[in-house]
């Protein structure tokens, strides 16, 4: 049976994940940030969320409230807009412009879509996971590439967004523990257009 009915919570938070990764984007795109920015944004989220186990800090207490899970809220709060963070960082450091770009378009419009679709209407199960479905993969791989593509080109946008939906059903494992999709999402997206534009020249 397909569940219809979306938790508010999970609502936003995609939507959040998504709106969030097109303001990146964007800044990105007109010159306004660089990794240095990410890379001090992420410094200080992290101070918040390491003082948040302890105080409640008044605007960061009210943003997490609407949007980090309860299970996370006790352990780290904010746990996904850091590895967000530091996925998009990684990006930016490890590949070419157009590519660190399109990688974040897929993390941030394709891994919302396939969580939405995958969770609360998908059906059938995946091949590759008994954890995932079908529809939740497909649509990620549509939303990944059509945001990959302002980019990159189709075939190294649909590649991309592959190896991002790939990755993300795979679940990678170091140590026993999980790695998170936000971090391992653009990594594989931006890899396969790297080793993409090596294999055609």
């Amino acid at each position: 049976m397909i569940n219809r009915k979306i938790p508010k919570l999970e609502l936003r938070r995609q939507i959040f994940h998504a709106a969030l990764g097109l303001a990146i984007i964007i800044l990105l795109v007109l010159d306004l940030i660089g990794a240095w920015y990410i890379f001090i944004a992420l410094l200080f989220g992290g101070l918040l969320a390491i003082m948040s186990r302890n105080y409640k800090i008044p605007v960061v207490c009210w943003f997490l409230k609407k949007f980090e899970r309860k299970l996370a809220f006790k352990k780290l709060p904010g746990k996904g807009p850091i590895l967000y963070f530091i996925g998009i960082l990684l990006a930016l450091q490890l590949f070419p412009k157009d590519i660190a770009l399109a990688s974040i378009a897929i993390l941030a419009f394709g891994d919302s879509a396939s969580h939405l679709v995958g969770k609360y209407f998908g059906t059938i199960k995946h091949p590759l996971s008994s954890k995932r479905v079908l529809e939740g993969s497909l649509a990620g791989l549509i939303a990944g590439f059509v945001g990959a593509a302002f980019f990159v080109a189709p075939l190294e946008a649909f590649v991309a967004a592959l190896a991002g939906m790939i990755i993300e059903v795979l679940e990678i494992e170091v140590n026993r523990q999980l790695v998170d999709d936000n971090v391992t999402v653009p990594l594989a997206a931006g890899t396969a257009m790297i080793v993409l534009r090596v294999l055609i020249k």
